[in-house]
């Protein structure tokens, strides 16, 4: 769908069927077309430090786009992470939530809106495990919040023990998964249950076990997207797109299927075009780990077995 972009990370389907793709180092927010016409840069998000892995990370738009256009993003500046919003036609972006602890790694970045218009939050642990299981912090958390930074239930933390939260995807029942990076151990995708730990870094007796782990030699998992029974994930040093098919107590019926393997790099963000089933993915091949290719780092739309429309089938 595009080429020639700079570690595109969070990706957000427009109502119109366009995307709207964000530059994690550049701060560029661009809509990216499905017929392929040459991608329109709307904005530079003001504010922006990129020092490590910082930037600008997921987006995700307003449970009332259609009146308010309003986009909200999850981004790092020098002294925090955080998550802000603002017009898409431009504009200054306003504060939503801040104080998320900021640092070189593990910055976390997911963002989700819930079927009832609250917001749930992907954050990671900057690099020091323990502040994952620290109920003091807001980091390796997921939060949840409603649309003014307002916590959702009796406090902001939703879920704790996580290392890195690359991406948060909702099943039709409403299961909320998230995917942890967990650098040198498996990565994970997990069920967030409320008030539940993840188990990172120490396992604790009530802590839950994750739905499927992916070894981190070819994991590193950025995305998650979830079509009726199957989740699937990206992975950057799996360099995969693999599909999880889970049965109706949500428990893996098979190993993972891979999709993609070593064939567009270092695969990050996954996002579900529900008209068709078709995966928009991000590749993040000139993040300084990854080896550039002509045209990258780019925006891939593919169909998976089962999905209908019309595009790149695997």
């Amino acid at each position: 769908m595009a080429s020639d972009l700079d570690v595109p990370t969070g990706l957000v389907l427009l109502p119109d069927g366009s995307a709207l793709v964000a530059e994690r180092r550049t701060g560029r927010l661009l809509q990216v077309f499905p017929d392929r016409s040459p991608a329109r840069e709307l904005m530079v998000v003001p504010g922006i430090d990129p020092r490590g892995d910082g930037g600008l990370y997921g987006l995700a738009l307003s449970p009332t786009f259609d009146e308010d256009g309003l986009v909200y993003a999850y981004l790092s500046t020098a002294t925090d992470n955080r998550v802000v919003r603002f017009p898409i036609s431009g504009g200054t972006p306003n504060p939503v939530f801040t104080g998320i602890p900021r640092g070189d790694v593990h910055n976390g970045g997911a963002l989700l809106f819930g079927l009832d218009g609250s917001l749930f939050v992907g954050t990671g642990d900057t690099g020091n495990a323990a502040l994952a299981q620290d109920p003091a912090s807001l980091a390796g958390k997921v939060l949840h919040i409603d649309v003014f930074g307002q916590p959702v239930g009796e406090g902001p933390v939703h879920g704790s023990g996580f290392s890195n939260v690359t991406a948060l995807c909702l099943g039709g029942d409403e299961t909320l998964f998230a995917t942890d990076d967990a650098g040198d151990r498996a990565d994970e995708l997990t069920e967030v249950l409320p008030g539940a730990d993840a188990g990172f870094p120490t396992e604790q007796r009530e802590s839950t076990a994750p739905v499927q782990e992916i070894e981190g030699t070819v994991g590193g998992l950025g995305g998650c997207a979830v079509a009726g029974p199957t989740v699937y994930l990206g992975a950057l040093e799996g360099r995969r797109i693999y599909a999880v098919t889970l049965d109706g107590s949500g428990v893996p019926v098979a190993e993972p299927e891979e999709l993609i393997a070593d064939q567009y790099g270092r695969l990050r963000t996954v996002v579900l075009e529900p008209q068709t089933g078709a995966l928009w993915i991000t590749t993040s091949n000139r993040d300084g780990i990854g080896t550039p290719g002509e045209g990258d780092d780019k925006v891939l739309r593919i169909l998976p077995p089962g999905a209908s429309g019309e595009d790149s089938p695997l």
